[in-house]
């Protein structure tokens, strides 16, 4: 597994909780995102919903993100602002990451929360940890939604993610937000980098203003970026693995059916749902990139317990 970070101390700490905080931007870059949030809000196209392709469930979002804007123009527009802003930063801290998806995340009063989620998978995350660097525009606190994650749950559930691929937590999700959520405070300009694959909330804003915030996802710059989409229709019940670029994320609407996308792998379903026990417990397991070394004989060995038999 390649670095994640340029900082060895920082690395160690991330490859053990999942995430790290650090100092990110400046007063004056907080200030003039800000500004540029409101002055382009109005090119907004609103929120892309469940109803509109005419799914079964309407999906009710409390929360905004730029990524399911309906105007696509809007979408990169925010991309390239928040990647000029970000590119400095993140090429200090991480080690070799291009940037693949950008938002501002904004939450009214009395709203905006997003449930427990992992985020998707964006690449093959045995070899290679994608992350999100989030990032608040206003100091966030647990009164006004601040994220809040399962320290050291990365690379431990959920492998093969995507928007249509059903999750083994599901049925606890209340159970983990009771037990085992911890909150990350964090001042305006300061920033939390996560590995995709932990575990995070954010609950509903108690506080009478907006909080806003600003999230890069980015991927080591040597891998392609993946898609895992599994067809609700499908009879063989087997996620795709679609390699796609930056402008399949623009484009992207997470009701549809991707379509003309190079497929590199089908990867068979499986999904058992867990008990708040058995996620306990997996929690102090190995990670799914961690592979279990079995000792071969060699050929040395081999001579050595000959020998040992004829003593």
């Amino acid at each position: 597994m390649r670095n994640v970070l340029n900082n060895d101390d920082l690395e160690h700490e991330f490859q053990k909780n999942g995430y790290i905080s650090v100092p990110f931007l400046n007063t004056q870059e907080v200030a003039e995102l800000k500004e540029i949030f409101f002055n382009t809000l109005p090119e907004s196209g609103g929120q892309i919903t469940s109803g509109e392709i005419k799914v079964n469930e309407e999906h009710l979002i409390t929360y905004d993100f730029t990524f399911i804007d309906k105007n696509i123009e809007y979408k990169r527009k925010v991309f390239d602002v928040i990647t000029k802003y970000f590119e400095p930063h993140m090429k200090q801290l991480l080690a070799e990451y291009k940037p693949i998806i950008a938002n501002f995340i904004r939450k009214k009063p009395d709203s905006g929360e997003v449930p427990l989620h992992q985020n998707w998978a964006f690449a093959d995350e045995r070899k290679y940890s994608t992350v999100s660097i989030w990032c608040p525009l206003v100091d966030s606190s647990a009164e006004n939604g601040t994220l809040q994650v399962v320290p050291g749950s990365h690379k431990r559930f959920g492998e093969n993610r995507g928007p249509m691929v059903p999750w083994e937590l599901d049925g606890i999700k209340n159970e983990i937000i009771k037990n085992h959520l911890v909150p990350l405070e964090t001042k305006a300009g300061d920033c939390v980098v996560l590995d995709d694959s932990i575990i995070h909330y954010s609950n509903i804003n108690k506080t009478e203003g907006l909080r806003l915030a600003v999230q890069l996802i980015c991927i080591p710059k040597e891998t392609p970026s993946y898609h895992y989409y599994l067809d609700p229709a499908a009879k063989d019940q087997k996620i795709e693995v679609l390699e796609v670029d930056h402008e399949f994320y623009l484009e992207f609407n997470p009701w549809k059916l991707p379509t003309n996308k190079k497929v590199v792998a089908k990867v068979p379903y499986e999904m058992a749902p867990l008990t708040e026990d058995q996620f306990t417990k997996k929690l102090k397991g190995h990670r799914f990139d961690e592979r279990t070394i079995k000792q071969p004989h060699s050929f040395i060995q081999k001579i050595k317990t000959l020998f040992q038999a004829k003593a």
